[in-house]
């Protein structure tokens, strides 16, 4: 009985248990206790958009995210609008990324290098973050990781026309979500390097790779008109070196236990430029231009697991002969132990704590302090996200600020009026709640109609009632009396001296 279950274990398929693997670690906590932040609101709001408002918005801005808002406008409309919708196509995409990353790992230095390789993806922090994110970063990993699989398939054996096509297909739709991953091309050139493939390997992968390339350079060039969209970004410091530096160190040591050879297809061939060339890459074009955030390669972690993999699979080999019967326990206790020992971090990434705010969270207060009649303020203008989220939230608050809504706008956020009508606006009004950052996440203001807007609230208005939860913070303000008749009396000429002052 025992041998016959033995047997059947051993048929199943060994990327079977790293898909359920992944899967199970991303439905665990996939809503995060119903919190959505501002990443994630910018997607909810644009998919619940038609198509020509989404075309509208993307000649304004995100034209980068375009196919991705595209994809969830079509999952909003099938299922509705929900934190399952929203993340479950991360979810599917880091297993389908997990499943090609054990394939490549198997066929490259076998069985237990492969499993190692394919449940190590889903247990590193940065896939568990990303694996529960309502952002295109996955699917840009998934179709890494297909491409990837395809080419070692080339590289091992004679693959038909159509493996080419697929591969083509699979980095322009990657290039499509996030062109930044073409790096990944290098990557695979570096491969190809140190393979020394058959001639019509080169062939195939030039003709593909341009293919995918010259379908992803309009996109390239029309977003260089929005790179405001990235100026956020900070410059490049050596501390932000510290994490691709660790990297590489555990990447490095995994290539030299895989004992690379040139000339030679194996899991250092792969891995090693996999993880190194786009982190590399990115610090290379960030001295350019500020762009160095993790999440832009976040598909190099394929390269790190499929090198974790081959040392944790080589140790193994390596202690069998010695504990033949230890070597059987030694893949699933390091597997327990790493689990363990990520467990805080696992808990971390489940929390509404891990992301820098909330905005559903803000919009349940805002039901509770909100009167009809009261006007609505935000601060930066972007915080309007919580109103466009929950808009049923703000039923009978004046959204005072905004001259053209979001839709009308082809924005994320709106346009907001000229300084001088804002402050108009609120001195018309006895009862304003404003959202705004809470204290330990806000940034110093820079707009002018910010400026503007707390400045006329701490002059003419007091405080009445503050809350701060989950990094965004609603606040009601309330007409100082004493002021009331010292803001009518200044009138229109002081407002027109006001305006003329702003300019």
């Amino acid at each position: 009985m025992k041998f016959h279950i033995a047997v059947r274990w051993r048929r199943l398929p060994v990327w079977l248990i790293p898909m359920l693997w992944t899967l199970g670690l991303g439905l665990w906590g996939l809503s995060r206790q119903d919190s959505v932040w501002r990443d994630e609101a910018a997607t909810w709001q644009v998919a619940q958009r038609s198509v020509p408002e989404i075309w509208h918005m993307l000649g304004q801005v995100d034209v980068v995210h375009g196919l991705y808002y595209l994809l969830m406008h079509e999952l909003f409309e099938l299922f509705g609008p929900s934190t399952t919708t929203l993340r479950l196509p991360s979810v599917l995409a880091m297993v389908v990324a997990a499943v090609c990353v054990t394939l490549v790992g198997r066929q490259l230095a076998g069985t237990q290098a492969g499993l190692g390789a394919g449940l190590a993806f889903g247990l590193l922090p940065a896939v568990q973050f990303y694996l529960q994110e309502g952002r295109p970063y996955a699917l840009v990993t998934a179709g890494t990781a297909i491409s990837t699989l395809l080419l070692v398939k080339a590289l091992v054996g004679r693959v038909s026309a159509l493996c080419w096509v697929v591969y083509s297909s699979a980095v322009l739709l990657s290039g499509l979500l996030n062109w930044l991953s073409l790096m990944l091309l290098p990557a695979h050139l570096a491969t190809l390097i140190w393979a020394r493939p058959r001639r019509d390997v080169w062939t195939h992968w030039v003709t593909a790779s341009a293919v995918a390339t010259a379908g992803v350079a309009p996109l390239i060039l029309f977003s260089r008109t929005q790179s405001d969209q990235v100026s956020w970004i900070p410059p490049l410091t050596w501390h932000m070196m510290i994490g691709p530096a660790v990297l590489l160190t555990i990447g490095g040591l995994g290539a030299l236990l895989d004992r690379p050879r040139m000339g030679q297809v194996s899991v250092a061939a792969v891995g090693l430029p996999l993880l190194a060339v786009p982190q590399l890459s990115l610090i290379g074009v960030s001295l350019i231009q500020p762009l160095f955030l993790d999440r832009y390669v976040l598909f190099s972690m394929l390269g790190l697991t499929l090198l974790i993999g081959a040392g944790l699979g080589r140790a193994i080999q390596s202690a069998t002969p010695r504990f033949p019967k230890a070597s059987g326990w030694a893949f699933p206790t390091v597997l327990c132990l790493a689990t363990v020992a990520l467990l805080p971090q696992s808990l971390a990434k489940r929390s509404p704590a891990s992301r820098v705010d909330d905005v559903l969270a803000v919009a349940a207060d805002v039901r509770h302090l909100r009167e009809n009649g009261s006007a609505v303020l935000f601060v930066p203008a972007a915080r309007r996200d919580t109103k466009l989220v929950s808009p049923n939230a703000f039923t009978g608050l004046h959204d005072i600020a905004l001259a053209e809504g979001p839709k009308e706008s082809g924005t994320l956020k709106g346009v907001e009026a000229s300084p001088a009508r804002i402050r108009t606006a609120m001195l018309a009004q006895r009862r304003i709640v404003l959202i705004t950052d809470a204290k330990n996440v806000a940034t110093p203001v820079s707009a002018e109609r910010d400026r503007v807007k707390l400045a006329v609230l701490k002059k003419y208005f007091t405080i009445v009632e503050d809350m701060q939860i989950r990094g965004r913070r609603a606040t009601v303000y309330k007409r100082q009396a004493s002021n009331e008749m010292h803001g009518r009396a200044q009138g229109p000429l002081h407002d027109r001296f006001l305006s003329g002052f702003i300019r």
